[in-house]
């Protein structure tokens, strides 16, 4: 998975920037960032202070890596369904 370049902090002092009224191009000029980013920052985690963040982050890659096992264990019972087909 890609990394971003702005850690928490940076992203939510950002955010708290155009809440504050800043004008979006500047602020995007400023911290070297499309403004498409700051909008897609916006709608995700708008409201939210460091703590949530960090939660929403942890469910994340929770939630990536429970994925992987399921996707692992579904090939498993395949393969052992393909080979109980073989046998009988």
């Amino acid at each position: 998975m890609k990394r971003s370049r702005f850690t928490d902090r940076q992203i939510l002092a950002v955010l708290k920037q155009a809440e504050a009224g800043k004008a979006v191009p500047g602020l995007c000029r400023e911290h070297g960032l499309s403004s498409a980013t700051l909008y897609k920052w916006r709608a995700k985690y708008g409201g939210m202070d460091a703590s949530l963040m960090g939660r929403m982050k942890e469910l994340e890659e929770e939630n990536r890596r429970l994925k992987k096992l399921y996707v692992e264990a579904q090939i498993k019972a395949d393969i052992v369904a393909e080979s109980l087909a073989k046998k009988l």
